[in-house]
C-alpha cells in the first residue's frame, strides 16, 4: 500500500480563484530539471472521499470539490502554505475502502 497526501477544496477555489495552472507549470518544470517523475495529480470530485473513514472530511467540503493528490508529503505541505484555504490529509491505497486512489466520481465519455 502507498500513502497518498492531498489538499482539498472547492473546484471553484482551486480551478478559478487560484493560479493553479501557474503552480503546476512551475512544479512540472522543477521536476523535469531534477529528472523526477511527476507525483501529483488533480482530481475533480475524488472518489477517495467516499471511504467511510473519510466521512468527516467529506462533510466539510462542497459537493463540487477537487483534490491535488501526491505521494510527496513535502509538496502537499508546500501547497497548503501556498493556497492557504484548503484542507489537507492522507490515506493509504489500494485498500478495501479505496481501490483506486486517483479515481473520480465524474464519469467521462
Amino acid at each position: 500500500m502507498t500513502t497518498y497526501y492531498y489538499v482539498l477544496a472547492s473546484q471553484k477555489f482551486l480551478l478559478e480563484e487560484e493560479p493553479l495552472e501557474e503552480v503546476f507549470k512551475e512544479r512540472t518544470r522543477n521536476y523535469q530539471e531534477q529528472n523526477k517523475e511527476i507525483d501529483f495529480w488533480l482530481v475533480k470530485q475524488p472518489a477517495f472521499l467516499e471511504a467511510a473513514e473519510l466521512a468527516a472530511v467529506k462533510a466539510q467540503v462542497p459537493e463540487e470539490n477537487a483534490a491535488i493528490i501526491s505521494t510527496n508529503p513535502q509538496l502537499i505541505t508546500w501547497l497548503k502554505l501556498r493556497l492557504e484555504y484548503v484542507m489537507t490529509g492522507e490515506f493509504t491505497a489500494p485498500s478495501a475502502s479505496i481501490a483506486e486512489p486517483l479515481a473520480s466520481l465524474i464519469l467521462t465519455n
